[in-house]
C-alpha cells in the first residue's frame, strides 16, 4: 500500500491516457466516496460529483475541454460542480444531523444549550450567509460584520463573491482528495480548468444554479507520452515562511 508521500509523488497531471487500459468504475466511485471526507466549510458540502463513463458523453466533454489531450484520451471523467443554490437544503440536512448527534452523544443536561446554538447556526446564520440577491445581501452582510469587527474579531469575507470562493474552495478540497485516492489505486488524473463551462453544463444537463469547479480526466498514463517531462516546483525556501 502506498504511503502519503508515495501517492503525492505518483500523482502527476497526466496528459495522455492508454486507451487499452480501462478503469474499474466501482473503484473510481469508491474514490469519490473518499472525496466526501475532505474538509468542507461549515460541513455544508455544497458540491456534486458527476462521474462520466459513457463514451459519447466523454467525446463531447473532450471538445468542451478545448480538445486537450488529457480530455480527449481520458477513459473516464469526473466533473466537480458547486451547488451554492442548495444552501437551504444542505443547512437543514446538517441541522437534522446535529439534532440526532446531540441526542446520541451529548450529556442530556447539555443538549438544550447545544441544540439552541446549532439551530441558530444552521437554521438562521447559514441561510443568511449563503443567500444571494444581485450582490445586495452581500453588501448588507459586509456592513454588519464591519460594525461588529470594530469590537471583536469576526470573519470579514462575507460578500456574495466571497461566499462563492468559499464554496469553490470546499469543492476543490474534495477534488484533490479524489485525485490522491485515485493515485492510491494506481490510477492517473489531470485537473482541467481550461473548459467551456456553458458547453459542459449543457452536455451534463446541469441545473442553472451550478458552477463547474473543475473536470478531472481519469485513466492510466500512456508510457512515454503521459507525463510532460520532469516535475518542477519552486525552491521550498521561496514559498515557506516561519513566524
Amino acid at each position: 500500500m502506498m504511503m502519503l508521500a508515495d501517492m503525492l509523488n505518483h500523482r502527476r497531471s497526466v496528459r495522455h491516457y492508454d486507451a487499452d487500459k480501462k478503469l474499474d468504475s466501482e473503484k473510481v466511485r469508491a474514490c469519490l466516496k473518499l472525496a466526501q471526507l475532505a474538509p468542507s466549510s461549515s460541513n455544508m458540502q455544497l458540491y456534486e460529483f458527476y462521474h462520466i463513463t459513457d463514451p459519447t458523453t466523454l467525446k463531447k466533454l473532450g471538445v468542451a475541454c478545448l480538445s486537450q489531450s488529457a480530455a480527449t484520451t481520458a477513459t473516464q471523467m469526473v466533473a466537480f460542480v458547486t451547488r451554492q443554490d442548495l444552501y437551504r437544503e444542505r443547512a437543514q440536512t446538517m441541522l437534522d444531523f446535529e439534532r440526532g448527534n446531540l441526542r446520541r452523544n451529548s450529556p442530556p443536561e447539555k443538549v438544550p444549550g447545544r441544540l439552541k446554538r446549532w439551530e441558530g447556526y444552521y437554521g438562521k446564520l447559514m441561510p443568511f450567509v449563503y443567500a444571494r440577491f444581485f450582490g445586495l445581501l452581500g453588501a448588507l452582510r459586509k456592513m454588519i460584520v464591519y460594525g461588529i469587527g470594530l469590537f471583536r474579531p469576526i470573519v470579514m469575507e462575507v460578500s456574495e463573491a466571497d461566499m462563492r470562493v468559499v464554496v469553490h474552495k470546499s469543492c476543490g478540497l474534495a477534488a484533490q482528495t479524489f485525485m490522491l485516492a485515485m493515485a492510491e489505486q494506481g490510477y492517473d488524473t489531470c485537473p482541467l480548468e481550461g473548459l467551456d463551462s456553458r458547453m459542459v453544463k449543457r452536455i451534463l444537463n446541469l441545473p442553472r444554479g451550478t458552477e463547474v469547479n473543475m473536470i478531472v480526466a481519469c485513466g492510466i498514463r500512456k508510457e512515454g507520452k503521459g507525463i510532460w517531462g520532469e516535475r518542477f516546483r519552486l525552491p521550498f525556501e521561496d514559498v515557506y515562511r516561519e513566524i
